[in-house]
C-alpha cells in the first residue's frame, strides 16, 4: 500500500479498491464547484451581457436556458461514460476541453459565438456529477450520504462564489473577465487532480457505448425511486433558477439600483445551504431521508414569503435566500443519497439519470422568471415560485401516501 497516495486500499467481499480520504473528498468538492460554477456565472452578468450585445431583457434569459439544455445533454451523453472508461482520463480531459470553451466565451465578439461557447460550457460542466458520482464510488457504504453530501457543500459554494465573483469582477473589469479567470482556476484544478486522482483502471462495463445510453434509459423503469426523486429535483430546481435568474432584474433597476458587486454577494447568504447539503446526506445516513425531504419542502415553500418583500427591505430578501438554499440543498443530497443505495454499481448512469431532472428544471426556472418578470414584475415572479414550491410538496405528499397504502 502506497501511503503517499490520498487514497486507501481497503478490501471488501469482492474486490480492492480505493476508498475516499477527507483531504480527498474536499479536493473533489472544491473541482466540483469550480466546474458547477461556469454555468451559473451568467445569471449576475444578464443585464451587461444584454447590452454588449443588444438582447431584449426579456429574452436574455436565453443565455442561461442555452447553458442548461446543454448541461442536460451532457448528462445524458457523457457522465454514463464514468461507469465505461477510466474516470481519471475522464475527467481531466472534459477539464481541458472546458477551459477552451471558457476562452471562447470570454473572447465572444457576436451572439452566435457567445451561445455557442455558452453551450459547449453547458455540455462539459457535467465533470461536476463525474466527480459526484466518482466519490460515492470511491465511498463506503456507511458513509456514502455523508461523502456525497461534502462533495455537494462544494458544488452549493462553487454556486454561491460564482455569482459573488462575477459581480466584482463584472463592476472592475466586465463581464468578459470572468471566463477568463474561471479557465485559470480550472487549469489549477486540472493540475491538482492530475495529481491526486487514482491511476489504476477500476473494473468497467463490457458494453457499447449505445448499450450504455440504453441502460440510462432502462433506470427509469426499473426503479421507482429514481422517478420520483427526479420528478423532485426537476420541481426543486426549477424554483432555485426562478429565484437566481430574475433576482438582478428588481437589484439592478430602480428604485434599488444596486451595483453587481452588492448583487453578487447575496449568493453568499445562501451558505447555510452548503451546511444543509453535508448535515442532509448525514440525516440520510441515519435513514431519515423522507423526514428530511418533508421538512425542508416546507421551508421551501414559506421562503417565497420574504422573498416578495424585496422592496421593503433587503433584509426580507437575505432570510428568503437562505432558506431557499438550505431547503433546495437538503432535498437534493436527499435524493441522491436514496438514488445510490439502489445501485451502488451504476453511479454514473445513476446520476446522469438523475441530473437530466435538475437540469430541465433549471432550464424553464430560468426562461419563464424572465419572461414572468417582463409581463408582472417581482410579484408574478414570486407567485411562479410559490407555485412550483407548492407542486413540489405535494407531489411529495401524494407519494408518500401511496408509498404507505402499499406497505399496508
Amino acid at each position: 500500500m502506497q501511503t503517499s497516495s490520498p487514497y486507501v486500499q481497503t478490501a471488501d467481499k469482492n474486490e480492492n479498491r480505493p476508498t475516499m480520504s477527507r483531504l480527498t473528498a474536499l479536493l473533489f468538492a472544491v473541482c466540483s464547484g469550480l466546474a458547477v460554477a461556469n454555468i451559473y456565472y451568467a445569471q449576475p452578468l444578464l443585464d451587461s451581457i444584454a447590452q454588449e450585445f443588444g438582447l431584449a431583457p426579456s429574452s436574455i434569459g436565453i443565455v442561461v436556458t442555452v447553458t442548461q439544455i446543454c448541461y442536460a445533454l451532457g448528462l445524458f451523453l457523457l457522465v454514463p461514460l464514468g461507469d465505461l472508461l477510466n474516470p481519471r482520463k475522464l475527467i481531466i480531459i472534459q477539464m481541458l476541453f472546458s477551459v477552451v470553451a471558457l476562452v471562447l466565451v470570454g473572447t465572444s465578439r457576436s451572439s452566435s459565438l457567445l451561445f455557442t461557447g455558452m453551450a459547449i460550457v453547458g455540455l462539459l460542466a457535467v465533470i461536476t456529477q463525474t466527480l459526484v458520482a466518482f466519490a460515492a464510488h470511491l465511498a463506503d457504504p456507511s458513509e456514502r450520504g455523508r461523502i456525497v453530501g461534502q462533495v455537494t457543500s462544494g458544488i452549493v459554494i462553487g454556486i454561491l462564489l460564482a455569482r459573488t465573483i462575477a459581480g466584482t469582477l463584472n463592476d472592475w473589469l466586465g463581464w468578459r473577465s470572468v471566463y477568463l479567470f474561471s479557465a485559470s482556476l480550472t487549469l489549477l484544478g486540472i493540475l491538482a487532480l492530475f495529481v491526486v486522482l487514482p491511476r489504476q483502471q477500476p473494473q468497467q462495463l463490457k458494453q457499447s457505448y449505445v448499450q450504455l445510453l440504453g441502460s440510462v434509459l432502462q433506470l427509469y423503469r426499473e426503479l421507482p425511486v429514481l422517478r420520483v426523486r427526479g420528478v423532485l429535483a426537476m420541481l426543486i430546481f426549477t424554483a432555485f433558477s426562478i429565484l437566481w435568474t430574475s433576482m438582478v432584474l428588481p437589484l439592478s433597476a430602480p428604485p434599488l439600483s444596486l451595483s453587481h458587486t452588492v448583487i453578487g454577494a447575496f449568493g453568499l447568504a445562501g451558505a447555510a445551504g452548503a451546511l444543509a447539503a453535508a448535515r442532509a446526506g448525514k440525516l440520510a445516513d441515519r435513514g431519515l431521508g423522507q423526514k428530511t425531504t418533508g421538512i425542508s419542502l416546507v421551508i421551501l415553500l414559506l421562503s417565497w414569503l420574504p422573498i416578495g418583500y424585496v422592496h421593503q427591505s433587503l433584509w426580507f430578501l437575505i432570510l428568503g435566500v437562505i432558506l431557499l438554499d438550505l431547503a433546495v440543498q437538503a432535498v437534493h443530497v436527499t435524493n441522491q443519497s436514496l438514488i445510490y443505495e439502489v445501485r451502488p454499481e451504476a453511479q454514473s448512469r445513476l446520476t446522469a439519470a438523475y441530473m437530466i431532472f435538475y437540469s430541465i428544471g433549471s432550464a424553464i426556472g430560468s426562461i419563464a422568471s424572465t419572461q414572468v418578470y417582463a409581463w408582472a414584475g417581482w410579484t408574478g415572479v414570486c407567485w411562479l415560485g410559490a407555485s412550483v414550491s407548492a407542486a413540489a410538496l405535494l407531489f411529495w405528499m401524494i407519494d408518500r401516501h401511496m408509498h404507505r397504502n402499499l406497505n399496508r
